[in-house]
């Protein structure tokens, strides 16, 4: 279970590192059931990214993976075409990333949505990391 004073950690942790790359993003902290723990829209974030970043942290704790990673099953010629369409809508590109406790228990999911792809995975990344390091302090 994630906490909520761990959910703020990781807002905190990903306000931090887009503030570092000069970019207004939306964070969306689910835990592990797939319910909103946390959210923050930073001031100028784009409005269409608000539910992108909540379906990249649903896409990855409904599938225990990064949501990039799910492409792989939906995109054309792919096993399951048209899986990104299930589950009210998946995310299956960077930015959502499962969050997982020191037992390897997954706890929850982090979700950002705002700048590119690869900016926006930078960003989640930044909180997971705080995560994990405030994990290994506790």
């Amino acid at each position: 279970m994630i906490t909520l004073h761990q959910a703020r950690t990781l807002v905190a942790a990903a306000e931090a590192k887009a503030d570092d790359l000069g970019i207004a993003v939306n964070i969306a902290i689910l835990d592990g059931g797939g319910h909103l723990k946390a959210f923050s829209r930073m001031d100028g974030a784009v409005l269409g990214s608000i539910d992108v970043a909540t379906r990249k942290a649903t896409t990855a704790v409904l599938f225990n993976t990064r949501s990039e990673a799910i492409w792989e099953y939906c995109k054309p010629g792919a096993p399951a075409p048209g899986l990104e369409l299930t589950n009210g809508g998946l995310a299956p590109f960077g930015g959502g990333i499962p969050l997982h406790d020191s037992r390897t228990n997954l706890v929850g999911a982090v979700g950002v949505s705002g700048g590119t792809v690869a900016q926006d995975v930078e960003i989640a990344s930044a909180a997971v990391a705080a995560f994990i390091a405030k994990q290994e302090t506790t």
